[in-house]
């Protein structure tokens, strides 16, 4: 199913029409907790619940079961539920992109990195984190279930912001905690990254990507790049990058391959965009690194 607009949802669940086409609030109760199903649709969606049973996929992805997750979802996001049971009260807020035109939330939803983790790396909130946010939902609510007048979408735009940044918050101190019971992140990347190369899968496969390491370390790529910039202030990429300019100073000391030939060892197809890399990262070009070596 693809929901195009609120109508197509309301009308799925057999609701009357929504009194705003583009938000809608959803109460969660537990007693008519299991569904099953298969949805895109065209909003962001924020969503506060407490799982007991069923299976969740988010695109290749298992969602991690535990009380008081949260889960944000932008427009095209594919999501699977079968046989789900809730346990406890939750929420859905579903808001078209057009409800944020003009206010500062339509660009600055974009910062959200979150809405592009998979299910498996959702949000485990507290108690406290839990009343913090229900309070701001009760105050959406409220503004949604009263007269609207011309504050109204501001204040709750306002409000769905918050949400957004203290859940920015909860994040970082997620974060932390893997870091503590998980080791360093950075540790198993490192050695994910030495594995590659010693294996020879430059040679075979090209140059390392971040999906490759996020898949192999059962992260989504933006989780895994926040999870190291947390940890070392550099993203995957940066650190990928470090790593093969790294060896290039190996390859360029040892003085038996060309330029060329070294950019070809590590993976690049374009040698010129390796020499742009190399002294974006050194300061030199791959020449001047080699002579200044031998001098």
């Amino acid at each position: 199913m693809h929901f195009k607009s609120l109508s197509d949802v309301y009308r799925c669940n057999d609701y009357p029409e929504p009194e705003n086409p583009l938000l809608a609030l959803f109460s969660c109760n537990p007693l008519r907790s299991v569904v099953s199903y298969e949805v895109t649709t065209d909003f962001f969606v924020i969503a506060l619940k407490k799982f007991k049973s069923g299976e969740i996929r988010y695109g290749k992805t298992h969602f991690d079961h535990e009380s008081g997750s949260m889960y944000f979802l932008k427009p095209h996001q594919t999501i699977q539920m079968k046989d789900v049971a809730l346990d406890g009260e939750g929420f859905e807020i579903w808001f078209h992109e057009d409800y944020l035109s003009g206010h500062p939330l339509h660009s600055d939803i974009k910062k959200y990195a979150y809405f592009n983790y998979e299910l498996n790396e959702a949000l485990h909130v507290s108690a406290k984190e839990q009343q913090i946010i229900w309070e701001l939902y009760e105050k959406i609510a409220h503004e949604y279930n009263n007269n609207q007048d011309e504050f109204t979408r501001d204040i709750i735009l306002n409000h769905i912001e918050s949400i957004l940044k203290y859940s920015l918050r909860f994040y970082k101190r997620q974060f932390l905690n893997r870091f503590i019971h998980s080791g360093t992140t950075v540790t198993r990347f490192n050695k994910a990254l030495n594995t590659y190369f010693e294996k020879g899968m430059l040679q075979e496969k090209g140059l390392p990507t971040v999906a490759m390491f996020a898949a192999e370390l059962n992260l989504s790529p933006r989780y895994l790049s926040d999870l190291l910039k947390q940890e070392t202030g550099k993203t995957a990429m940066d650190l990928i990058q470090l790593f093969l300019i790294s060896e290039a100073k190996n390859l360029l000391n040892e003085g038996e391959l060309t330029v060329n030939e070294t950019a070809y060892l590590l993976g690049f197809e374009n040698p010129p965009y390796f020499s742009r890399l190399f002294k974006k990262e050194t300061g030199v070009s791959p020449n001047q690194f080699r002579k200044q070596y031998s001098n």
